[in-house]
């Protein structure tokens, strides 16, 4: 399979790609800023045949890494939407300017960005082709400290539900994966910090996912067997938030 993953260069997205490497698919390694660390991960991937594309998916750029994998590749089975922002803005001590800013920026990358990927992807793919979103369980619980996002990520469950039926007679699958609390290099110091251990609670298992627990549920959702599953959101948040 021919797969192009976005935001793929590290975290949660680059375990999806070793994960996807390892099933046997060649990998496309979609990166915003940071082309070294894009090359190393794709370098780190097993198989043959991987590569990077480049591309700032909240600045109208989906067109030319759609085309750019395609290129690469020699064309496109596999769609996962991964790359996405968060910014910190509650509503009671955000400016009026940052809140446009921030509510502007989360849409453009966590919603339009996979929904342009999306129309151009579909474009190549043929019967077996998949569409997976990485959602959020902040759709479903809510983002007090950060609107837009809940809002952007609940935009994606629901696109992820309408495409899914729209693109059933094409042979493609659509679902989703909806991560909570996942442990990244990003979140190092919060999690050894003084709210660490409250985020940890938040479920019973005490813990936070790690990104190839994500990536497992990624990799299902990309076989043959899981065709079934389309229109289906995987919750893999440890129970730490139930629907």
């Amino acid at each position: 399979m021919r797969t192009l993953v976005t935001g793929a260069s590290r975290g949660i997205g680059a375990a999806i790609a070793h994960a996807l490497a390892h099933d046997g698919h060649r990998v496309a390694v979609h990166f915003r800023t940071d082309p070294a660390k894009a090359r190393h991960t794709a370098e780190s991937l097993p198989g043959e045949g991987h590569t990077t594309v480049q591309g700032d998916l909240g600045a109208n750029q989906a067109e030319q890494v759609v085309n750019e994998t395609v290129d690469k590749l020699g064309g496109l089975d596999i769609l996962v939407n991964n790359a996405g922002i968060y910014f910190h803005h509650p509503i009671a001590t955000t400016s009026f300017e940052e809140w446009q800013q921030a509510w502007r920026r989360t849409i453009e990358l966590n919603l339009f960005g996979p929904a342009d990927l999306t129309w151009h992807a579909v474009r190549h793919m043929i019967a077996g082709g998949r569409i997976i979103n990485i959602g959020s369980r902040g759709a479903y619980r809510g983002e007090p400290d950060a609107p837009a996002y809940g809002a952007a990520k609940a935009g994606l469950h629901a696109m992820t539900q309408s495409l899914a039926q729209s693109l059933a007679p094409q042979g493609i699958a659509v679902a989703g994966v909806a991560p909570g609390f996942v442990r990244t290099e990003m979140v190092t110091d919060l999690l050894a910090g003084a709210e660490g251990d409250a985020i940890r609670a938040q479920s019973p298992f005490n813990r936070v996912a790690e990104p190839e627990e994500v990536a497992a549920a990624v990799a299902w959702l990309a076989t043959e067997n899981a065709t079934w599953a389309s229109g289906t959101i995987i919750d893999v948040n440890g129970a730490s938030h139930l629907r």
